[in-house]
């Protein structure tokens, strides 16, 4: 049972920094290429980008529960208690993947919908773009410490479990 929940947990890690590095490095850039922008103007770019987000965070939060489940099943499993950075880690990341899908990209769309309206006077526009650029900064930074916990929560899960935190002394004596 312990070898099929490490490889539930390592398998479900790879596969959320996968995304979250594919999403990051390809998917997102992708949208706003010059080759993209050449046959689908800005507004319908963005508009095709925010479905794509809108399923990375559903991704991003299935793993995330699965992370913290899994988290849960090893302590019960094995009695050993949870690393608590590890365990405040994938909190941190469950949390931002919810806020991303639940508030950010609702908030991002609404200001998208603005800044390209035909409707809204110019000033509106204006203010629209600053405050989507804005917060679209700190999506990416948000982005970037995601990644950051992604690659120790991989780290973690990829180390031995259950084993001495030092060396003992009896492994150098000749």
């Amino acid at each position: 049972m312990h070898g099929f929940l490490r490889f539930i947990g390592l398998l479900n890690a790879a596969v959320w920094l996968g995304a979250a590095v594919f999403f990051t490095v390809a998917v997102g850039p992708a949208f706003f290429s010059a080759e993209m922008l050449s046959f689908l103007p800005r507004p319908f770019a963005g508009r095709a980008a925010e479905v794509v987000i809108g399923r990375y965070f559903t991704l991003q939060q299935w793993c995330g529960g699965i992370a913290l489940a899994h988290l849960i099943l090893e302590y019960f499993h094995s009695g050993r208690p949870v690393e608590k950075f590890t365990l405040l880690v994938v909190m941190v990341l469950f949390g931002l993947a919810l806020a991303g899908g639940y508030w950010l990209e609702p908030k991002l769309h609404a200001l998208q919908q603005v800044r390209y309206s035909t409707r809204a006077s110019p000033a509106r526009r204006a203010e629209a773009g600053a405050a989507f650029k804005a917060w679209h900064g700190a999506a990416r930074a948000a982005d970037l410490a995601g990644l950051a916990g992604l690659l120790f929560y991989f780290w973690r899960l990829t180390r031995p479990a259950g084993g001495p935190r030092f060396a003992s002394f009896d492994k150098f004596k000749s």
